[in-house]
């Protein structure tokens, strides 16, 4: 009976890290990566022009430009507010649970240009936690000092330095998991994975050097640390997420990148490499991400707009202990597999339906994923979104707002469709479907 309540208690606890996981990319169309008014009023240029749906996530060309240029290009009609706002409005109608309509999250801005060679993004994020209750914490960070117009053989080279907070966000394609807000949940997942368990994403610090060579090839390199569990509880975030004590990090990114006027090919190659201790006086697990992800998008007169994209994220694992309960013992080895393909139709910039397939999956071992000792979680998502604003022809060209309805949806999780926390005889079952939710969310950034 004790093994019973704790195999239930360990279920809910899945299950609420996992709502938090669905909240944010139930979300995903009504959420900005670097989609501020700031960098509008900044360059002069539409929101538009940086991104395929007015308000982000996608970047076209022209925003994967501007961010590898340090977010510093500016119209030269002197400074501009750096200053920018969100809020974000949501209808949430979950299949077990009751249904809420609340202001779910506030954002402030810090953005732009501060020199010709440095400029930033910093977000700080307050989340709804209750009535009249919010968490506020340091979101994504990403502050630059770039070199532009160098020539090497006759070809443009562009050379930066990033310090952020999240490995992966700095890539310009935006397909990663960490610039897309895309990532499967699941009860396992890969470091690059924001919706992992204890994933590193904004609870580590780091630097990176980047390079963009004749206007195609981009690469990128670097080191994180995690941040002391008292940092993050001061940043925001609950020790409970802790990411463990991370050393001997390293981050790599390569990518071929083709602009082509009405279209945009992009392949790239991604690694992340650490040694962890989770708890942070555990034995260190060491802990290998290699992945690849291919884009493409047709541009044309932005009349019509269709975005594909497939990324593919492996993790290796060598686990520093091996815990057991009676009878087993888990492996020594493992690992982790997140894939996401994801495909966008916009239509003149307004609107749009973006549909996704999730699976995340991993090494069977009975003891590191009980009740079942299978990880694998398989959903999708499908989002319809409206974004009136944002456009030169629009009624405002340097502000947004978004409306979009969301269905998201699991067929598997923990290896099954149904009983998937393993309740015993008599208890109250969770399936799979159960974690399905229908979402109408209203965002406004100024």
């Amino acid at each position: 009976m004790m093994a019973d309540g704790k195999r239930q208690a360990r279920g809910r606890g899945i299950a609420g890290r996992l709502w938090g996981s669905v909240l944010l990319l139930a979300a995903v169309t009504g959420l900005p990566a670097q989609a501020t008014p700031v960098f509008a009023r900044q360059t002069g240029s539409a929101c538009a022009d940086c991104h395929t749906a007015a308000y982000g996530p996608a970047l076209t060309p022209y925003g994967m430009r501007f961010k590898i240029n340090g977010f510093t290009e500016t119209n030269g009609e002197g400074i501009q507010l750096p200053l920018a706002a969100q809020l974000i409005g949501q209808y949430t109608n979950p299949s077990r649970g009751d249904s809420s309509t609340r202001l779910t999250e506030a954002d402030l801005f810090l953005a732009g240009r501060l020199t010709d060679h440095v400029g930033g993004f910093v977000k700080v994020e307050a989340d709804r936690t209750g009535a009249g209750d919010y968490d506020t914490r340091l979101s994504n960070v990403d502050l630059r000092y770039v070199l532009k117009d160098l020539q090497v053989r006759g070809r443009d080279l562009t050379l930066g330095v990033s310090v952020n907070n999240n490995p992966g966000f700095t890539d310009p394609i935006g397909v990663l998991p960490a610039p897309s807000y895309l990532g499967p949940p699941g009860t396992t997942g890969t470091l690059l994975n924001a919706s992992s368990p204890n994933a590193p994403a904004n609870r580590v610090i780091g630097a990176t050097v980047y390079g963009f060579y004749d206007a195609q090839w981009y690469g990128e390199v670097g080191s994180y640390r995690s941040l002391s569990a008292a940092r993050q509880d001061d940043l925001g975030y609950a020790v409970s997420g802790d990411p463990g004590k991370l050393s001997d990090t390293a981050y790599l990114r390569l990518a071929w990148m083709k602009d082509l006027k009405r279209q945009f090919l992009s392949a790239g190659v991604v690694a992340l490499s650490t040694k962890r201790q989770l708890p942070r006086n555990a034995p260190s697990d060491d802990l290998t991400d290699l992945g690849y992800d291919f884009s493409y998008q047709f541009l044309g007169n932005r009349e019509h707009i269709v975005q594909l994209s497939y990324v593919n994220v492996y993790e290796r694992r060598h686990y520093g202990s091996t815990p057991g309960v009676p009878g087993l013992f888990a492996h020594a080895h493992g690992s982790a597999h997140d894939q996401t393909l994801s495909a966008t139709y916009i239509f003149r910039q307004s609107f749009g339906i973006t549909a996704s397939h999730l699976i995340s999956t991993g090494s069977r071992d009975p003891v590191r994923f009980p009740p079942y000792g299978d990880p694998d979680t398989t959903s999708n998502l499908l989002s319809v979104f409206w974004t009136p604003f944002g456009k030169e022809d629009s009624f405002t060209s340097i502000a947004n707002m978004k409306l979009a309805a969301t269905w998201f949806r699991f067929s598997k999780f923990n290896g099954r469709g149904s009983n998937i926390f393993g309740a015993p005889p008599g208890a109250p079952v969770t399936d799979a479907a159960d974690l399905n939710a229908f979402f109408v969310s209203l965002s406004l950034a100024f």
